[in-house]
């Protein structure tokens, strides 16, 4: 039984006991972050801004959505328009992802947009809360073989993703739990935006 089932279980119809033992769950993830990961998650982008490298940002689903947020968070969030952080979602391109998987197929959607547009010292962040995605896997693989720096934020037991990308943050948890493992990825988002906002005016 996955955390979230042993929850509900245990709080029966009560939303608000539901809640705060969520809430309390989360706590406890909070706590066994790899604080030295992140801090070299923080690094890797610092020096891609340093170096003028792009910063591409992929996932699925929720995990979308989070790469869409973290470029904007630190493309724009950090003010840094003078050097910025060169940023960008590969989720968000709604044309290219349809054309890409319509074509050639979803396994492809993320590798051929860095075929076009990624070169050797730029950044590949992949989110996925399973760290299996082919399409993520594929394109981790690509952008290593290639002379990118390649990072996976992941959950569970880390998936493909783990053995492939030379940088991980693991939120370790049960399979399934996708929402604890998001909602610690949009942590790690506000955590990393809220850090560099602040490092880089020093």
């Amino acid at each position: 039984m996955n955390t979230l089932d042993q929850i509900f279980q245990e709080t029966g119809s009560d939303p608000a006991a539901f809640a705060r033992k969520y809430a309390d769950y989360l706590s406890e993830l909070l706590s066994q972050i790899d604080a030295k990961a992140v801090a070299s998650f923080i690094q890797v982008l610092l020096k891609a801004r340093e170096e003028s490298k792009r910063i591409f940002f992929i996932g699925n689903g929720g995990s979308a959505a989070t790469a869409s947020h973290f470029a904007n968070d630190i493309a724009i969030g950090t003010r840094t328009l003078d050097k910025p952080f060169r940023a960008l979602s590969l989720t968000d391109n709604v044309a290219v992802i349809s054309a890409i998987s319509n074509d050639d197929g979803y396994d492809e959607i993320f590798i051929q947009q860095l075929q076009t547009q990624m070169e050797p010292g730029d950044v590949v962040v992949a989110i996925s809360a399973s760290g299996n995605s082919a399409n993520i896997v594929k394109a981790l693989e690509y952008a290593k073989l290639n002379d990118a720096h390649t990072v996976a934020l992941v959950g569970f037991d880390g998936g493909l993703c783990m053995k492939v990308a030379e940088l991980n943050v693991l939120i370790k948890t049960p399979k399934g739990e996708y929402g604890p493992v998001e909602d610690m990825h949009m942590f790690l988002d506000h955590l990393v935006g809220a850090y560099l906002s602040r490092v880089v005016k020093n």
